[in-house]
């Protein structure tokens, strides 16, 4: 192939099937007419001689040459965003663009308020705010999609000598009952109370959830003993139902400031036993960082931090890096005081 056989329009075109599911889906996303979306893909894989899409079946499925395009085209597409918000940089944070991940928690709590006080300094930049699963917010570090990210659980294994992980803040994870509940009229409650209590809880699959159980099983306390009655996909569907009476749970002490402050929950205290996690600030070192990104690092992030020995390298330049750099600062994802004793180490 003497030429480029495609171009970032059908790069892009390709993605969105991929992404959709279906080329009218596609043609949607993209606000363009299917028939155009069809067009492209028949030019493409005219031009390239490959089938990319296996069209027997309802749902667009791509071929081994279509994932094989796919995985290319995205890194393209990924490297054409960086040129264009390094270009955008000239204009010295008189416009540009910063995209900032985050876990569930710390995405509907803690980010906000950050982002608002960003604004403020900089109020031509736009700021764009994405709330995933850690394992997915991780990628988009990696792959250059996202500036940095704060995340409550842990980085996937393959990604941690890539990303610089620092950690950055102690999130208190709090028992809260209903105002009604007998329990709630205790100074403290014991550890053989937890299995009297019928809990609303996250997925088993989420992350809190299982950093939940690691906590509690490090302090002697048998997560599968505890009751839970029902399982929700949400903080706040968690607080209005144990407001509601339903049961009791585990929940960020971020969430429940103003449920606090307008005395609707009780926050209960396990006699002994604070359940913790460390949440950890992500980037990826060998990617272009905006003044923006720096900006947000260095003014924005330390005004948050509950640890005095928090930093981030302070280069912007990708040829700086060290790769050993999140290895060494990986530390574990929560801890277990009892008694004021020193941290019980956990499964990470």
């Amino acid at each position: 192939m003497s030429e480029i056989p495609f171009t970032l329009d059908q790069l892009r075109i390709l993605k969105a099937i991929s992404t959709e599911g279906s080329f009218k889906r596609a043609a949607d996303s993209l606000y363009v007419s299917q028939p155009a979306v069809s067009l492209q893909v028949q030019n493409l894989e005219k031009q390239m001689d490959v089938h990319l899409f296996d069209r027997g079946g309802r749902k667009a499925q791509l071929t081994e040459a279509g994932h094989l395009l796919l995985n290319y085209g995205e890194k393209i597409l990924s490297l054409c965003q960086e040129t264009c918000r390094a270009i955008e940089d000239l204009q010295n944070l008189q416009g540009g663009t910063l995209i900032v991940g985050a876990s569930q928690t710390t995405g509907t709590y803690l980010l906000p308020r950050m982002i608002g006080l960003f604004r403020q300094h900089y109020p031509d930049v736009a700021v764009q705010l994405q709330v995933h699963s850690t394992r997915r917010t991780s990628w988009s570090v990696a792959n250059g999609q996202v500036d940095l990210a704060i995340i409550g659980g842990e980085v996937p294994s393959e990604l941690q000598d890539i990303l610089e992980i620092q950690p950055y803040a102690e999130d208190e994870l709090a028992l809260i009952l209903p105002l009604s509940h007998p329990l709630a009229k205790s100074a403290t409650i014991q550890r053989e109370d937890l299995y009297k209590l019928n809990f609303i809880a996250l997925d088993s699959q989420s992350t809190i959830r299982k950093v939940i159980d690691r906590v509690l099983a490090s302090a002697e306390i048998d997560p599968k003993r505890l009751r839970i009655e029902m399982e929700l996909n949400s903080i706040e569907a968690i607080k209005n139902a144990v407001q509601s009476g339903l049961g009791a749970s585990f929940v960020s002490v971020s969430a429940i400031e103003k449920e606090l402050r307008m005395k609707i929950l009780h926050r209960a205290t396990i006699e002994s036993v604070t359940v913790r996690r460390t949440l950890e600030v992500i980037i990826n070192p060998t990617r272009y960082r905006s003044k923006a990104a720096d900006a947000f690092i260095h003014e924005i992030l330390p005004q948050f931090s509950t640890r005095k020995d928090f930093s981030l390298l302070g280069r912007s330049q990708p040829e700086k890096a060290s790769k050993n750099n999140g290895k060494a600062a990986k530390t574990t994802e929560e801890e277990v005081r009892v008694n004021s004793a020193e941290p019980i180490p956990t499964e990470t």
